[in-house]
């Protein structure tokens, strides 16, 4: 089922949670809503259920606008956070709840609930878990059942609110790789929320970045890390320096070096930022006369094939990063070449950026 979301806003007394927000979603689609706290995220996923009502604006299903149509005549499945399950009842019964509780005239008989819900534990891997009540699964089975419930009405739309949440690293990857497998089975118009950009670059097929009620892009993954359409979108997904500078006729002038910025050949001495993933970051030994900025080997952190290098400005340059901490140059560099080459720390090096992504300030 398609989805077309109409200039929609929602206030919260003071707070604009949402702010003339319009987004199509494409039927069979997997769609990530991906931002931090407090952007909106959840409260467009909620207004889309029907368990919110716009401000302003509208939400299509297929065409048809659903604005008066209740939630639970809206065919959405939803699975949240904390799973949900129904203490007291074992795990058939809690995928079968949905099914028990149709009007009399659409219920299936009981022998199509207990084959329905057999299929669904089945297609969730867990079907010899059955008999066991939630207290007896771990998080990411729990999770999956949860999942296997909203599935049972046959939802038209699937709506997942940071459903991995709240179990651990190693469990969230394996259900990021299992929910896209299932999606590719299922092809159930699907939204889900998160602010693990990780988690929405690896299961989505299209990503909407979302800041402060507003939409900031949206495109594939690939598009997004790729072409980053703002600076926020830039520091948002994954690490990133950024570093102030001027920019005039095509070049930006940094502390020490000078970048080419052919799309900004218009720019007359302006205001620049330029962005620099910590791997596009070449890393040598300090020499006299070496272009580049010089820094200061603080910390090298080696973990598996990569080292981290967390390196201090020697002059002026301060870079800013985006998270808010303190001005620390991030480089990373592979562990064999970290090693061949023998930093110590506390020793002068000198940076230069690969590749570098540079905003103008005031520039669309």
């Amino acid at each position: 089922m398609s989805i077309e979301i109409r200039n929609v806003s929602k206030r919260f007394g003071d707070f604009h949670a949402l702010r003339d927000v319009s987004l199509d979603i494409g039927s069979g689609e997997l769609l990530a809503l991906l931002g931090p706290s407090g952007c909106g995220k959840t409260t467009l996923l909620r207004i889309i259920a029907g368990l919110e009502t716009a401000d302003a604006g509208s939400i299509l299903f297929a065409g048809e606008d659903t604005t008066d149509v209740h939630v639970r005549d809206r065919q959405v499945g939803f699975v949240f956070q904390h799973y949900a399950l129904f203490r007291h009842m074992t795990v058939f019964e809690n995928v079968a709840f949905g099914l028990r509780v149709k009007p009399r005239g659409q219920r299936p008989s009981e022998a199509q609930i207990r084959q329905k819900v057999h299929e669904l534990l089945g297609l969730v891997q867990l079907d010899w878990l059955a008999d066991r009540f939630p207290s007896q699964l771990s998080g990411g089975q729990r999770q999956r059942i949860a999942l296997a419930r909203a599935l049972a009405v046959e939802p038209k739309v699937l709506l997942l609110d940071e459903p991995f949440g709240a179990l651990d690293a190693k469990v969230r990857k394996e259900l990021r790789r299992w929910l896209r497998r299932l999606h590719d089975e299922l092809h159930v118009t699907s939204i889900f929320v998160t602010h693990d950009q990780e988690e929405a670059l690896e299961v989505a097929d299209r990503v909407v970045l979302m800041n402060a009620g507003r939409i900031e892009q949206v495109g594939s993954p690939q598009d997004v890390w790729d072409h980053p359409a703002s600076p926020f979108v830039y520091g948002f997904l994954g690490d990133v320096n950024m570093f102030h500078g001027r920019a005039h006729e095509g070049e930006v002038h940094l502390e020490g070096l000078q970048l080419e910025a052919p799309e900004h050949a218009d720019v007359q001495n302006a205001k620049a930022f330029a962005y620099v993933r910590p791997h596009d970051l070449d890393v040598q030994r300090y020499s006299p006369g070496a272009r580049g900025i010089v820094v200061q080997l603080s910390r090298a952190i080696v973990v598996g094939p990569i080292a981290r290098l967390e390196l201090i400005p020697a002059d002026d340059t301060q870079p800013v990063n985006p998270s808010g901490k303190d001005a620390v140059i991030e480089a990373q560099i592979p562990a064999q070449q970290f090693r061949e080459l023998g930093f110590k720390e506390g020793e002068t090096l000198v940076v230069t950026p690969r590749r570098a992504r540079v905003f103008v300030e005031g520039a669309a």
